[in-house]
């Protein structure tokens, strides 16, 4: 067994891999850009060498400098995570020359599986399913539009090196395809340094179910279950379960058993997933194989009770697999939501930047721990107070719980994010929420448009229901009584004129348009001690007790007619620093708690409009400008490409809202922008 590792990764991946190290007693090595110089991974590490400047062409993608970093630090391994230089064949095979052991599959196979086009031909000759389609890397974007013409529309173009919803595109048309095909080919080039692009069958209303094998080099592979990954966002997965619950037990051995021969086919050594897309008649056809770690296989984990991690450092060691396919376990059900950097309520867009509060909800299970299950689970490469750079992917963290059934894991997942705190940069939790409320959700009734089809005209507030908004206004008028207690209870009050505090309250809802709605909240029965009080509001009456909880904690805990609930609590914010915030189930609610005659004269105070911006185009994220395509005097209509901005690996286009002529030029190229900064005025 190796007594130090070398992870040529970063974030929630590289910490993942230190703890199952750890637990096994092997030493490792972090690596680390200038950006994440103070980043965790670096600190949990035993060492940790710097490897170059924030971007990752000139850091984590530089083999060279990683395999001088194990020989600097006498590492006798690599672990690539996943992303990176983990499927990249060159990297995995100078490694072993180096006579140093690459923790995942041999090169060979990276090199059949990692190439899309080359392993859609190797899963034939295994007589796996396949989708019909163009298996040659394709050389114009006018023979492009010609065999998708042929195939039948829709099709999916796909660069033969792509990952992770990056090189690929969904055409309806010639002009999608012709597009589709100069944007995969521009972003393969990009990304990963290989240009090819294919082009198949698109199946309609499809599922993406994945099967995760595992195996030796002693000729042992097994399966370990699949996981239903069609919840996605532009090719990029939100939510993830295992099981899925749509497939039936003869689909998910008959897809168990073909990726299992096709691993066989290409001698596969290590953890690796098998993907397919699954009709509604249960059909399935494979689309790819990944030759690393996936982000979602810790709900493989939970249900398995298996550590990926440590099987695959074992394996890598030469060690025959544990288990045989009769041992494979599938207790309970498990979910994973990514909460990302983002913010949904601006189309997604990326949120870069310090987090000032990050605490997530409690855990009751952990990485690399296969003994406490059935319970909740973080992973993650940030901290409180750290950093979330441009340069790389939109993960903050990886939520992930398991039930006893379906429905225990997603109420255990709605309670687990209710509690998880981020503040300083947007994430998309309100979006997991309003996904994991869904009725079609609860019911497993999706495919991979689900998210196009509900949500196609964005995401927005009024999209996260919420069974019973009373409540919200009833928690905001417990947290004003509760600061209001504090207040009456000063020293030094003048006797005859202390402070009292009455029952009486208006809750003013906030409006960003100024259009402020009024709610009556009566507030009795308050003990100071047990920090408990009655709300009647709405018609409704909330018996609110919540004795942990202080003046200025983020996440408040107690409950409500005798019911346990988590809910997030702000006080000050925006502009206005008596207004309260309450977060739960994904709903924000901004409201001011005053007394009726305090409401009164509220109402009474004039409605300041924001400045109309409506000449300008403005950076809808952090990032950095990499192209203005326009100059003053120009001309431009309508839909007409203004400007792109780079934030985490992904190219946004900024596009004219409506016909102008360009008055000036207010940032240059090559500058890093902020939120809303002004980057072009019409005249």
């Amino acid at each position: 067994m190796f007594t130090k590792i070398l992870i040529a990764n970063r974030g929630e991946i590289a910490c993942r891999v230190i703890l199952s190290a750890r637990k096994m007693g092997i030493k490792t090595v972090a690596v680390y850009s200038d950006a994440d110089a103070d980043a965790r991974h670096v600190a949990l590490a035993d060492e940790s060498v710097n490897i170059g400047p924030p971007p990752s062409r000139d850091s984590y993608l530089q083999a060279d400098r990683i395999i001088a970093a194990c020989r600097q630090t006498g590492a006798q391994a690599v672990h690539p995570g996943y992303g990176f230089l983990s499927e990249n064949q060159a990297f995995a095979r100078r490694v072993e020359e180096e006579g140093i052991t690459f923790i995942g599959p041999k090169h060979y196979s990276i090199a059949a599986m990692g190439d899309k086009i080359a392993s859609k031909k190797l899963a034939n000759e295994a007589k796996v399913n396949t989708i019909p389609g163009w298996n040659e890397a394709i050389e114009t974007a006018e023979r492009a539009v010609e065999i998708a013409k042929d195939i039948g529309y829709p099709v999916m173009i796909k660069a033969s090196a792509g990952g992770g919803g990056k090189g690929l595109r969904v055409a309806f048309n010639d002009k999608e395809a012709f597009e589709g095909f100069t944007s995969c080919r521009n972003e393969a080039r990009s990304s990963f340094g290989d240009d090819r692009v294919f082009i198949e069958k698109y199946v309609e209303e499809p599922r993406h179910i994945e099967i995760q094998v595992l195996g030796d080099s002693h000729g042992n592979v097994i399966y370990l279950n699949e996981r239903e990954c069609s919840i996605q966002r532009r090719h990029q997965k939100v939510i993830e379960e295992a099981p899925s619950p749509f497939i039936s037990d003869k689909t998910r051995k008959a897809m168990g058993e073909q990726a299992v021969a096709l691993a066989k086919a290409v001698k596969y050594q290590s953890a690796g997933t098998v993907e397919f897309v699954v009709g509604k008649d249960q059909g399935f056809y494979f689309l790819e194989m990944n030759t690393r770690l996936q982000v979602e296989h810790p709900v493989t984990e939970s249900i398995t009770g298996v550590d990926l991690v440590e099987l695959m450092i074992r394996v890598a060691a030469g060690e025959k697999l544990p288990l045989s396919q009769a041992d494979v376990k599938r207790e309970g059900w498990a979910i994973e939501c990514r909460i990302n950097a983002e913010d949904p309520f601006r189309n997604f867009l990326p949120s870069t930047g310090r987090l000032v509060r990050f605490q997530p909800p409690k855990e009751t299970m952990w990485a690399s721990d296969t003994e406490h299950l059935f319970g909740v689970r973080v992973d993650t490469g940030v901290q409180d107070g750290g950093e979330i750079p441009m340069y790389y992917d939109s993960m903050i963290a990886k939520l992930i719980v398991h039930g006893k059934d379906r429905n225990e894991a997603i109420a255990k997942m709605r309670e687990a994010l209710n509690g998880f705190v981020i503040r300083g940069i947007s994430s998309n939790i309100p979006f997991q929420a309003a996904l994991l409320a869904h009725p079609k959700f609860v019911a497993g009734d999706f495919n991979t448009g689900f998210i196009a089809e509900h949500y196609a005209k964005g995401f927005f507030p009024e999209d996260v229901p919420h069974n019973d908004s009373n409540f919200l206004v009833a928690l905001a008028a417990y947290v004003n009584r509760r600061a209001l207690q504090r207040a009456a209870g000063i020293g030094g009050q003048m006797p005859g004129h202390e402070f009292t505090v009455g029952e009486d309250f208006v809750a003013v809802l906030l409006d960003a348009a100024g259009n402020h709605k009024r709610q009556l909240a009566k507030v009795s029965d308050f003990q100071a001690v047990s920090g408990s009080s009655a709300v009647e509001t709405g018609g409704r009456r909330y018996e609110i007790c919540s004795p942990k909880w202080h003046l200025g904690g983020n996440r408040i805990r107690g409950t409500v007619n005798g019911e346990p609930f988590t809910a997030q609590v702000e006080r000050g914010v925006g502009k206005n620093p008596m207004a309260i915030r309450i977060i739960h189930n994904g709903t924000r609610l901004d409201t001011l708690v005053l007394t009726p005659r305090a409401a009164e004269l509220h109402a009474l105070m004039p409605y300041k409009a924001p400045p109309d911006m409506s000449r300008y185009v403005l950076s809808p994220m952090p990032g950095l400008l990499v192209e203005v395509a326009v100059e003053p005097g120009q001309k431009v209509q309508a839909g007409e490409r203004v400007a792109v901005i780079e934030a985490m690996k992904m190219e946004n286009v900024l596009f004219a809202a409506s016909d102008g002529v360009v008055a000036n030029v207010l940032a240059s190229k090559g500058e890093s922008l902020v939120v809303d900064q002004p980057i072009v005025e019409f005249a």
